[in-house]
């Protein structure tokens, strides 16, 4: 039967340090909404949080499921290592990165990752950190495209689940209604620089968020 993996395929040392690395680095950190009740009881004075590393196993299960490989899948759980502070306010270098899992992880993950910091350390703007993300994703490779459309499918996902819950999103967002409805879109365009067939059906599914994306607002007036 052609259809049944080899034993090799079904666990992969590479995703196995990916989650490892992935969790700890992104371990006390959380999503910028919720958007279900809880399904257990919150002790008093607790709050209820989406840990980061639900994004991230999202993401690389889209990646998986969408048929890419493994080095492909742990970039996806690392994709906001570099670009994102720990808990403690550390950023993982680059080099770190690559020592622990390999230069080609480390390379798909730099390709996915925006330059927030200036020269000087401080906070670049909004849309020229977007605008040469999106230069990234044109130029750059198919699997970091893949891991690109994933990540957006989750995020925006996530955005219209917390409109539809009544949370005010956009508050916690860097980007408004528009901006955020320009950047998705223009992932979605970007990604088409590459004729990977495995591309077709993600983008297909970004493009199922976007129009749930803009009901959701369409609701809100």
């Amino acid at each position: 039967m052609d259809d049944v993996p080899s034993s090799d395929a079904l666990f992969s040392p590479l995703i196995e340090h990916a989650i490892e690395l992935s969790a700890q680095w992104h371990d006390g950190t959380y999503r910028k909404s919720v958007w279900r009740d809880p399904a257990f009881e919150v002790p008093e004075g607790e709050e209820i949080q989406v840990p980061v590393i639900a994004h991230l196993a999202a993401v690389a299960s889209i990646v998986r499921r969408a048929g890419w490989d493994a080095p492909t899948v742990a970039a996806a759980y690392l994709h906001d290592a570099i670009e994102d502070m720990n808990e403690h306010g550390q950023r993982l270098r680059r080099k770190q990165l690559r020592d622990a899992v390999g230069a080609e992880v480390a390379r798909l993950v730099a390709q996915v990752s925006e330059q927030k910091l200036d020269d000087d350390g401080e906070m670049r703007p909004w849309r020229a950190r977007k605008e040469d993300y999106l230069n990234g994703i044109r130029t750059g490779s198919p699997r970091a495209a893949a891991i690109s459309l994933a990540d957006k499918i989750h995020n925006l996902w996530s955005i219209t689940q917390s409109l539809e819950a009544g949370e005010d999103i956009f508050a916690a967002l860097s980007g408004d209604a528009a901006a955020q409805r320009w950047f998705h879109r223009a992932v979605l365009e970007a990604s088409r620089a590459h004729d990977d067939p495995r591309l077709a059906p993600m983008r297909g599914r970004l493009q199922t968020e976007l129009d749930r994306y803009e009901a959701a607002l369409q609701r809100m007036k």
